[in-house]
C-alpha cells in the first residue's frame, strides 16, 4: 500500500447516518432492463458499482458505462478504481458499448472512463469514438437517437486531445472537479484545479453543454463549497451535481463530515441563485443521476436565452 493508504487505513470505516439509505422501487422499465442485461451479459457501472440510484435511472432508460479498462494511470483518494498500468487500448470497445446501448434501447447514456496517460493521445480517440458509435448506431431509433453524456479526465488540457473529444459532439461534456482548491492537490494529486476549470471553459466555448460535480465530506468548509460553485459557474459550467462522499475501503480518505439533507437543499438553492441551469444536490446523488433531466434543463434554459435575445 502507499504511505497515504496506510495512514487512511488507521481510521476505521465510518458508520453511515440514518439518512444515507435508499429504498428499492422496481418499476417495469427497470425489471425489463435487469433481465436484458443479465441475459445478454452486458456490463454497466450502474450494477457493477452497486449504485443506489439504479432503480430510478433504469426506469428512465438511462445507464452509465466505463471505458478504457479497469486500471487508471492516476490515483484520487476517494475513487475505487485501481491505479496501475492499463492494458493495451481496446479499439473495438466503442463498438461494443454502442451495441450495448442499442440492445438496452437507452434514451440517455453516460460514458465515463479512466485516465490513460500511457497513450499518446491520452485516450481522446477512445472517448470520442464511443460517442460517435452510439450516435451512429441509434440514429434510426424510433424514440430518437440516444443522447450521450461524456464524463472525461482533463487530458492535461492538451488542445488537440480536447478538440478530438469535443468534435464527437456529446450532448453533455462533463468534467468533475470533485473538491475545493485548498484540498484539491491532496485529494487529486494527478489533477490541477485551474486546469480542470480550463477544460470546462474550453468545452463551453466549443458550444457543448457543460457539467461538473462536487463531493462533500472530504475536509472542505461550507464557505469553500460556495466559492467553488461560483468559480465553476464563472468557468462556464451549466449543470452541477453535489453529493456526499462515501468511503469505498479503509485505504481511501476518511469521511470528515456527514452533510445533512437540509444543507444539500440549501446548496441547491444557492447554486440556482448563482445561475446554474440545472442542479441535483443530495446525499446519494451521483454525477450521472437523472442526467437526462439535467440535460433538458440546460437545453430549456439555452432556448429561453435565445428567445429573449430575439425579442
Amino acid at each position: 500500500m502507499l504511505r497515504l493508504e496506510v495512514r487512511n487505513a488507521q481510521t476505521p470505516i465510518e458508520r453511515k447516518p440514518e439518512w444515507i439509505k435508499t429504498r428499492a422501487k422496481m418499476g417495469p422499465e427497470y425489471n425489463a432492463l435487469q433481465k436484458l442485461v443479465k441475459s445478454e451479459g452486458l456490463h454497466t457501472v450502474c450494477q457493477e458499482a452497486g449504485c443506489p440510484n439504479i432503480y430510478e435511472c433504469w426506469e428512465d432508460r438511462e445507464a452509465t458505462f466505463l471505458i478504457g479498462g479497469d486500471q487508471c494511470t492516476r490515483r484520487c483518494d476517494f475513487c475505487q478504481i485501481d491505479t496501475g498500468k492499463p492494458q493495451a487500448l481496446d479499439r473495438d470497445e466503442p463498438r461494443r458499448v454502442g451495441e450495448s446501448v442499442v440492445t438496452m434501447d437507452l434514451n440517455y447514456a453516460t460514458i465515463t472512463g479512466v485516465a490513460r496517460d500511457d497513450l499518446e493521445d491520452g485516450g481522446a480517440w477512445l472517448y470520442a469514438e464511443t460517442v460517435r458509435q452510439i450516435h451512429a448506431m441509434t440514429a434510426e431509433r424510433a424514440e430518437g437517437y440516444t443522447k450521450v453524456e461524456l464524463l472525461i479526465p482533463d487530458f492535461n488540457a492538451e488542445p488537440d486531445q480536447l478538440a478530438e473529444v469535443f468534435s464527437s459532439r456529446p450532448e453533455v461534456l462533463g468534467h468533475n472537479v470533485e473538491t475545493v482548491p485548498r484540498i484539491f492537490k491532496r485529494i487529486r494529486p494527478g489533477f490541477r484545479y485551474e486546469r480542470s476549470l480550463e477544460v470546462i471553459t474550453k468545452a463551453r466555448e466549443a458550444g457543448l453543454v457543460t457539467k461538473s460535480n462536487l463531493i462533500l465530506g472530504m475536509g472542505e468548509t461550507r464557505e469553500e463549497v460556495s466559492e467553488a460553485l461560483r468559480q465553476l459557474h464563472e468557468a462556464g459550467t451549466e449543470l452541477i451535481t453535489i453529493t456526499q462522499y462515501l468511503r469505498p475501503t479503509p485505504r481511501h480518505h476518511p469521511v470528515e463530515r456527514w452533510v445533512k439533507p437540509a444543507e444539500f437543499v440549501e446548496l441547491k438553492d444557492e447554486a440556482e441563485q448563482i445561475g446554474f441551469s440545472g442542479v441535483m444536490s443530495g446525499p446519494l446523488v451521483r454525477s450521472s443521476y437523472r442526467a437526462g433531466r439535467l440535460y433538458q434543463m440546460a437545453i430549456e434554459k439555452r432556448g429561453a436565452y435565445v428567445a429573449s435575445q430575439a425579442v
